[in-house]
């Protein structure tokens, strides 16, 4: 199982930009690497991320092989109503992590 870190304020005021900031922790290999035997080690990254505000796509993020290990996304977005906030990664090999986060806008 994947392990995520979001960081993100809980609550704002309508209309106040938040920084959101989010990682997962992911090898990354990216299918170029040959192991000890000289075989080629076969590609395993994370390909998509995206976040949605109470179902609204708000960010999303397509990620390529030159990706680090343990890939961080840092996005901006007002503040517009009270909900959850829904990340998920998605990757070969059938990964997926999915986090969530409560924010409340007064």
């Amino acid at each position: 199982m994947a392990r995520a870190i979001v960081s993100m304020p809980a609550t704002a005021k309508r209309g106040d930009v938040l920084d959101i900031r989010a990682t997962v922790a992911h090898a990354m290999e990216t299918g170029h690497r040959v192991d000890s035997e000289g075989r080629t080690v076969p590609r395993d990254i994370v390909r998509r991320f995206e976040c949605r505000w109470d179902g609204e796509l708000v960010f999303a993020a397509d990620l390529h092989p030159a990706m680090a290990a343990n890939p961080m996304v840092a996005f901006s977005t007002v503040a517009t109503t009270s909900g959850t906030l829904v990340f998920t990664w998605t990757g070969d090999k059938g990964f997926t992590h999915t986090e969530r986060a409560a924010i409340t806008v007064a």
